[in-house]
């Protein structure tokens, strides 16, 4: 049995990142045969995330790039308005240290949860920059570090 049973992957609106590393995960615990013993599920946390916001493009077309196709409507989760999702939580991985602090000071139904950026999680630094508005590339090469993190994690995980 995981050690897990409920991860949140959060950032900022829901949109990219967060979106990304759901999706890649997803796989990873489907591949394994795991989808049935742990959920993924992902939100934003900013003040500007809102539910039902389209998926960036650029995630989709990254997405697609490694044979993961969003659903055409997918849309963002806003964790102000889905509380219950943190509540619910084994496992909360944030893109960045500030998301980290967000939630701690914004969210009080993170108290007591464990909560780490992905790259610690994964036993590196740093954070995960936005791609927003940076073009496929940026993407790309957010969804190749992504999938770095989880590669070194997913053993954690399950």
């Amino acid at each position: 049995m995981p050690p897990y049973r409920r991860i949140l992957i959060i950032c900022h609106a829901n949109t990219s990142r967060s979106v990304i590393a759901e999706a890649l995960l997803t796989r990873m615990l489907e591949e394994r045969a795991l989808s049935q013993h742990l959920t993924v599920e992902s939100g934003g946390i900013a003040a500007y995330a809102r539910d039902g916001a389209l998926v960036s493009m650029d995630a989709r077309l990254v997405l697609r790039d490694v044979g993961i196709a969003q659903a055409p409507k997918a849309a963002s989760t806003d964790l102000k308005r889905n509380r219950h999702l943190i509540e619910q939580a084994d496992l909360i991985l944030a893109m960045t240290h500030e998301q980290v602090r967000m939630l701690r000071d914004d969210f009080p139904e993170a108290a007591g949860k464990e909560v780490h950026t992905l790259k610690e999680f994964a036993g590196l630094s740093g954070d995960i920059a936005d791609p927003a508005g940076k073009g496929e590339d940026v993407f790309r090469h957010c969804r190749e570090e992504i999938q770095l993190c989880l590669d070194r994690a997913i053993e954690r995980l399950v």
